[in-house]
């Protein structure tokens, strides 16, 4: 006789809807990412993810939230140049990664989802904007950076320089050496004491 199913609440629910959310994200992209499908493949029906995600847009970024979770740590190797050039290339290193490629679906949907533009925006103002005012704040008390470069946008124009090379190349990853024209043509004349 079989055992009987035990029914999934709080957390383990929610982990198993991201999980299969960003499976099927993974599979089919954000194009192919319905509730119906995710409720199947959680093995829930559709009214627990509608109680936790108001619509499709806020599923697909939570889900990848869940899989980016295990972020890169920001660098304190105690020079900025080195924490910034290390910070950019962990980033660079993990553009092959599912939250990557998930990342990737999510935003070439943006332009016809304005809802998923907004929750892309949240994500990406939240998470990055935090690692890299950290990492600038400590270059500011060892008198590396400037007090004045702490704003989220200056932080994070290393990143954006970043994306850019990704977006407009039409590249996964980028050399080494755009890293370091990135960090010591711009961000280090930008924030630098």
């Amino acid at each position: 006789m079989a055992a009987p199913k035990t029914r999934r609440l709080g957390a383990e629910l929610e982990a198993a809807i991201l999980r299969a959310a960003a499976a099927e994200l993974a599979e089919s992209g954000y194009a192919g990412l319905t509730m119906e499908r995710v409720a199947q493949r959680a093995g829930t029906n559709k009214n627990a993810i509608y109680r936790r995600w108001p619509n499709r847009a806020a599923l697909g970024v939570a889900a990848y939230r869940h899989v980016a979770a295990d972020s890169v740590a920001t660098p304190d190797t105690g020079d900025l140049r080195e924490d910034v050039l290390a910070l950019l290339r962990a980033i660079n290193c993990r553009q092959t990664s599912p939250a990557a490629r998930i990342l990737r679906g999510l935003l070439t949907s943006v332009g016809d989802e304005p809802e998923l533009r907004a929750q892309l925006h949240g994500q990406a103002a939240e998470g990055a904007a935090n690692t890299w005012l950290a990492l600038l704040g400590r270059a500011v008390e060892r008198g590396q950076a400037r007090a004045t470069a702490l704003r989220p946008r200056v932080a994070t124009v290393a990143l954006v320089l970043l994306r850019n090379e990704y977006f407009t190349r039409g590249l996964t990853t980028v050399d080494d050496a755009v890293l370091t024209e990135i960090v010591d043509e711009v961000y280090l004349p930008l924030v630098g004491a």
